[in-house]
């Protein structure tokens, strides 16, 4: 059995009297894609931000690469090997390519704090590595992000993901704001990823998409994880229904 790159055990986060995730147990393994999926409000998103350490839990435990993990902040879970793509994407649209893959990571040729010198060449190469282990295709490197479609831009966000990412990427919404061509691009992205074995979170309210990409399902409802479900043995019927409360907790482990 493959090895589990993430575990969470009894994850929960409380914001003053809300319960917005409780007792969360969850396991993703070496080269595994993992579909969540949940209403608005479901508690993706919240526990998301807990084991990439953008907010600090309530309680549970949560282990990284076979250690138990407190990450103080995002940068501490990007250091460890887990990347994550954001919404809102966090890319500055007056910089370049290079210039937002490498961004709070710049290469230097020299180090002299505010007059440092950045090795571009160095990134460019780096950046054209990445686009092309991605399958992404930007035009022209030196375009600001500015002058990008949403797919171009999704693109260079995932990019800069899949460069850092050395045990896991984490994918919140990567189409939600796409057109149709768009997101068939970004898709074909993540199957290239899928492709080369990384292990995968995907959040999604797109079922045919959750179920192009995705290994298991795991469904979110009220804070809780309802369902934790294989893909070849579920249908969008079943997510449906489970996501909607008609079926209820679901006992048999999907990850066993």
């Amino acid at each position: 059995m493959a090895k589990i790159i993430l575990k969470t055990e009894g994850l929960t986060k409380h914001y003053g009297g809300i319960h917005a995730l409780q007792d969360a147990d969850f396991e993703l393994r070496e080269g595994e894609r993992v579909a969540i999926v949940g209403d608005n409000g479901a508690g993706k998103s919240t526990f998301v931000r807990q084991i990439t350490g953008v907010e600090q839990r309530t309680g549970g435990r949560i282990w990284f690469d076979g250690k138990e993990v407190f990450f103080q902040g995002p940068l501490e879970a990007r250091e460890a090997g887990m990347e994550c793509v954001f919404q809102n994407l966090a890319l500055c649209d007056d910089l370049d390519v290079p210039s937002n893959l490498f961004l709070g990571r710049e290469k230097l040729l020299v180090n002299l704090g505010p007059f440092s010198i950045l090795d571009k060449r160095g990134m460019r190469k780096a950046t054209e590595d990445g686009l092309r282990r991605t399958g992404v295709r930007i035009p022209r490197l030196d375009y600001s992000i500015r002058r990008m479609s949403g797919g171009q831009r999704q693109g260079v966000a995932i990019a800069r993901t899949a460069t850092f990412a050395s045990k896991m990427i984490i994918m919140d919404e990567p189409t939600a704001a796409l057109g149709v061509q768009e997101t068939a691009q970004v898709e074909n992205i993540i199957r290239t990823l899928k492709a080369q074995g990384t292990p995968l979170i995907l959040i999604s309210h797109n079922l045919r998409q959750v179920f192009d990409l995705a290994d298991r399902i795991v469904v979110f409802r009220r804070g809780h994880i309802v369902a934790n479900l294989r893909r070849e043995e579920t249908d969008g019927n079943d997510i449906v229904a489970y996501i909607t409360g008609v079926k209820t907790q679901n006992t048999a482990s999907a990850m066993m």
